[in-house]
């Protein structure tokens, strides 16, 4: 597979149009759909259906979707990486970070590292603490901003002096907002939504001890911004971090932390034994020192 078919697979299954596609690519009609056909064989597959006004994807051609995005956003990294050692004060840095206390972390270290360095570009991505590790082992991101816990073999990693709190959201129409803090035993019969991670649940278990088997989990999830909104509309309480809404403008909701307090420290890792562009390289001497100091 040639990565400029890739692309134009990519921009056919985003566009969902072999016309449009080719005005965006410039090249005519016949030519791409003749690259797409061609791509089918070679892979033994039907990858896209063509439909009367619009294109869509088999499960073959989701599948490729997803990997083609992959290969062709390494590929673009690795450019961008060669084109660094040629220009020492620009380059880009990509990052993945947790919606939580870490994104002000991430912040002031990008406000100083900037201000030093004004030519690089940052591509920031928000996601699990999984997904981020994923896309580091995939190359995609060069540095992960996570909370534990976390399985961090393989990664180097600075341990950040910021933790954060665990409790639950709650509504304000509920009795638990009335309470200062939240006990195992204040959760009992409450529907809950709570992290989807199995490490979080497992730590979680621990907390509740006994109770834990008597807790009624309505639903998971992977990011508490959908989660939010479930206790607004009064379903339950979301078990969640007190630095992942503490930004978050919502009205009819509270942060209750639990007791015994219950903390999650935050780390940065990165991949043990890669080798980083001159700009990656650069940030990551830059944390070290700055957490040192």
């Amino acid at each position: 597979m040639e990565l400029r078919v890739l692309r134009y697979f990519v921009t056919v299954a985003r566009i969902e149009s072999i016309t449009h596609a080719a005005d965006l690519l410039h090249i005519t009609q016949p030519t791409l759909s003749r690259q797409l056909t061609n791509l089918e064989e070679e892979l033994g597959m039907q990858l896209l259906i063509r439909g009367k006004r619009k294109i869509s994807l088999t499960d073959g051609g989701k599948l490729l979707l997803q990997r083609a995005e992959e290969i062709l956003a390494i590929a673009d990294k690795t450019e961008k990486e060669f084109r660094e050692h040629q220009n020492l004060e620009g380059g880009e840095i990509s990052i993945g970070s947790v919606e939580a206390i870490t994104s002000e972390v991430l912040s002031k270290l990008l406000r100083s590292f900037n201000a030093e360095y004004p030519q690089v570009r940052y591509t920031i991505f928000s996601g699990t603490e999984d997904v981020i590790k994923e896309k580091i082992d995939n190359g995609i991101l060069d540095v992960g901003f996570i909370l534990e816990p976390a399985n961090i073999e393989g990664y180097n990693f600075t341990r950040l002096p910021q933790e954060s709190r665990w409790g639950i959201l709650t509504n304000l129409s509920s009795s638990l907002a009335q309470k200062e803090n939240i006990k195992p035993k204040d959760l009992i019969g409450i529907p809950l939504i709570i992290p989807i991670r199995p490490l979080v649940q497992n730590e979680l278990a621990s907390w509740f001890a006994d109770d834990y088997d008597q807790l009624h989990i309505l639903a998971t999830y992977n990011l508490i911004f959908n989660g939010v909104f479930l206790v607004e509309n009064e379903l339950g309480a979301a078990i969640c971090l007190e630095g992942a809404v503490a930004s978050m403008n919502f009205n009819s909701v509270c942060f209750k932390p639990f007791y015994p307090e219950f903390k999650s420290g935050s780390l940065i890792l990165w991949k043990k034994h890669k080798i980083f562009s001159p700009t990656t390289a650069r940030f990551l001497q830059f944390i070290k020192h700055a957490f040192q100091a």
